[in-house]
């Protein structure tokens, strides 16, 4: 195993605080919550977790956005399922979201700040 020099010790600190700093709730108003249970995670929640997390960064996003995991959200039949809150506007869950679907919710829901009616399976009760 090759030794560490210090380049790749700061390479290695700036990955791991772009990554704790992506998990960070603090300051960020809008969470996209992705179903993780093990129907979402077989109907590649994972993918759509990960395409959440690319196209937040792509947009410069990481500020303002958490995104998080959770269990079972009820909705097997719709997997992988996300939940979206954006202060100001309706929580909802979208259905069948694919890794194409996650980019359309970064752009259109928390850019544009528009509802994809079409793929909401849910309408929340906000948050108290």
């Amino acid at each position: 195993m090759a030794k560490l020099t210090l380049e790749g010790l700061r390479a290695l600190r700036e990955q791991v605080k772009k990554t704790l700093q992506r998990r960070d709730p603090e300051g960020k108003g809008i969470q996209v919550i992705v179903g993780m249970g093990t129907c979402g995670i077989a109907a590649g929640g994972k993918d759509t977790f990960k395409a959440f997390l690319d196209e937040v960064e792509a947009k410069n996003l990481d500020s303002q956005v958490i995104v998080r995991q959770s269990g079972c959200m009820g909705r097997c039949a719709d997997e992988p399922t996300v939940e979206v809150v954006v202060p100001g506007m309706e929580t909802v869950m979208y259905g069948k979201v694919t890794p194409a679907v996650a980019k359309d919710i970064v752009q259109t829901h928390l850019i544009d700040k528009k509802l994809l009616d079409n793929l909401i399976v849910e309408r929340l009760a906000p948050a108290k």
